[in-house]
Order: structure tokens, then sequence, then C-alpha cells
């Protein structure tokens, strides 16, 4: 099964040629600055590898002659559509160092089938040795499986297909969780009244459920997750959301976990009132009054919508107007002495920690995304924030 992560579900596979020596270092350095800014700060490869979203990039090289070809594996613990998208976007890279170079998707591998297929292998190994040593009737061993089969019975629900337990009819309430796995999981523990959300965009299905009947949204307790509730409480009629315990899935709880988990579901308002009080918290810098120019801050009408980013020097003065993809770059090679930052973007844990080596004392942004750490001598605050005072 290779070297990918334990847990990571896809497995993205790329050929790469550069006209060229290089080592791997250079190519890795390649996918991450070239793609850098691509598609927003959602799926940027560094925060999607800090945040095990994205598993170590493998690269294997060969020389051939004045070239090198190799092989790229990159591990995805993303859903299918943003895996797929991930895999495109590597394909931009047309330099590694100074060389033309040229890399080509050669497939995606769902890990999560390779293991089910030596599972199969193994457990028949298992079971033909089970045989030998106790001489067990092969009617005993069927009946066998066929009692834990039964416990996690899976249906198709809907035009979609979609997995679920037997009961989603009969049942006043519903549980959508994210997968296939999940609901098998919830069987396993006697929920049968679940269904699985089985792709990014929230099936008609589901939708027309929650119409109908109580719905509580179980979902895993990551980013992931709650970008999750997020899509579905804009489309679905949802009452509650339970959320797994922090970096843990729903499908590798206990049945005491799972139980607790439901029990404190939150009403949709509170659920999000509470997250937003979380990443608030994550935010929080010394007290102190924020100075910012009367045109400074006029300027941000203008500035909204053009993702551009404006460099002040400690008397305000404009330093560079730059695009907001470029910004990151900027920060790390900047000689000049700057002060401030304002910028028609996200705020996010890479360009905070940027700005602050920098010398950076306020960071006015479109909005703020999740920060991972507390921030000490810089001010964050964001365009409405300023707009509304």
């Amino acid at each position: 099964m290779g070297g990918q992560p334990v847990n990571a579900k896809y497995r993205i596979r790329a050929s790469v040629e550069i006209d060229g020596i290089v080592e791997k270092s250079d190519v890795i350095g390649g996918i991450f600055g070239q793609t850098e800014g691509l598609l927003g700060d959602e799926l940027d490869l560094r925060e999607l590898q800090r945040t095990g979203r994205i598993g170590r990039i493998e690269v294997k090289l060969e020389r051939k002659g004045r070239k090198i070809v190799g092989e790229i594996i990159i591990p995805s613990n993303l859903d299918r559509v943003e895996t797929a998208i991930i895999a495109a976007a590597i394909e931009i890279v047309n330099k590694v160092g100074p060389y033309n170079a040229k890399v080509r998707v050669l497939d995606i591998r769902d890990v999560r089938t390779e293991k089910r297929k030596w599972i199969v292998e193994r457990a028949k190994e298992i079971l033909k040795k089970w045989s030998q040593e106790e001489a067990i009737e092969s009617r005993e061993i069927v009946e066998e499986v066929a009692k834990v089969l039964k416990i996690a019975q899976v249906v198709k629900y809907g035009p979609e297909q979609l997995p679920a337990g037997p009961c989603i009819d009969s049942s006043d309430t519903i549980i959508v969780v994210e997968g296939r796995a999940d609901v098998i999981n919830l069987l396993r523990h006697g929920y049968k009244n679940v269904i699985a959300l089985e792709g990014a965009t929230v099936p008609k299905t589901i939708i027309n459920l929650s119409k109908k009947k109580n719905t509580i949204v179980f979902v895993d307790g990551d980013r992931g997750g709650e970008m999750i509730a997020k899509n579905i409480v804009t489309v679905a009629d949802v009452d509650y959301i339970a959320v797994a315990p922090p970096n843990k899935e729903v499908e590798e709880l206990t049945s005491k976990e799972i139980a607790k988990c439901l029990k404190n579901a939150l009403p949709v308002e509170e659920f999000f009132e509470e997250l937003r009080k979380k990443y608030r918290e994550k935010m929080e810098v010394p007290v102190r009054e924020i100075e910012i120019p009367e045109k400074v801050i006029a300027s941000l009408h203008e500035l909204r919508g053009t993702l551009e980013a404006i460099v002040y020097d400690k008397e305000w003065n404009e330093v560079r107007r730059i695009a907001v993809r470029d910004l990151a770059e900027y920060l790390e090679k900047c000689k000049e002495e700057v002060s401030y930052l304002v910028f028609d973007g996200i705020v996010t844990q890479r360009i905070v920690d940027l700005s602050v080596d920098k010398g950076i004392k306020i960071i006015v942004g479109a909005r703020i995304g999740d920060m991972t750490k507390k921030v000490e001598g810089v001010a964050i605050v964001t365009f409405d924030e300023l707009l509304s005072g």
C-alpha cells in the first residue's frame, strides 16, 4: 500500500519530465511555488498539507541523458472534487528551477479501494486456514458472516442511490453524515435512520427529506466537517448539528462517543455562533487603540473587489500595490521598511506570520480566515469593522 499516510483517501500519481538536472526538493518547490494563490486560501497546498488534508509529496526521479524524468505522488484526504482540482492544478507547473518542465496526471486511485481489496484477499487466506484447522462446515461459516453483514446492512436510497440505513422512511428524525463509512459505523451501533451526502453537492433527496423530518447533520471534527455543515444549511432545512471530537471522523467513533455527540448536538444558529466565537478567540490581540487614517478607511470602498494589496510605511505612505496572489511571495522577499498592510483578501495564518516577521503592526483584510495560534504584536481588523465604525 505504498508510503502514503494511513488515513489518506486518494493518491494522485503524475509523471514529470524536466529539461535539465534537478533534485527532488526543486520539484516540490516548483509545485508549491507555482500553485500558490492559484486556487485561493481554501485549497492552498501549504495550508492543506499543514492541516493534514494533503499528505507529504513524494517524488521519484531518474536521470536520462540531460533530462530528468520521474513520478510525483500526492496523498489526499480531500473529497473527490477537491482532489481532482488539486490534480489538475499541478499540471500547470511548467518550470523547475531554470528548466522547462512538463507534469501530467497519470491516475487518481482510491486508497480505500486498495485496502478493501487487500482485506478481502487476506480474509480469504484467514478463512481458508480457519476452515482447515477447525474443520468448520462451509454452511456454518456463511451463517456467521451473514450475521455480521445484517448488523451493518446498507441500503440505497432515493434517485441518487445514497448509502442509508433501512429506517429512513419510517423515522421522524434522520441523521445526515458525510459518507458510506459513516453510515456503516452508525448502523453497527444501532442507528438505522442515517443517510450519507456522498459528495460536495447536497443531493435533492436530502433537501426534500429535511423539509419533512427532523434533521441532524453529523460531521467530522475537523475544518472539512465545518465546511460541510456550512454548505448543507444553505440549501436544506437542518435542525441540529453534531460534531465528532476534534480531529476524529464519524466512521471511527465508538458507541459511547456517538451517543455523546448526538446528545450535545446544537441548533444551527447556536452552532455557528460557537464557531464564530472559537475563531474570534484564536484571533485575540493585545487591547490597544488602532489608529488608521480616514483616507485609508475611505479607500476601502475602492479596494474591495480588486483582489489587490497595498503596503504602507510607518507614515501611512503607500510603498507598493500588488495582486493578492503575489502577496505572500512579496512579504517573503520584501527588503523595504513596511508597517501596515491593507488587502482585499482573506487574512490567513501564513500572511500574519510573514507580516510579523517584516514588522507590520496592523493588517486590514476583507475577512479573517482560520487561525491556528494567537497573534502577539499585530492588530487585525476587517473592512466591515472599519467601515461600520
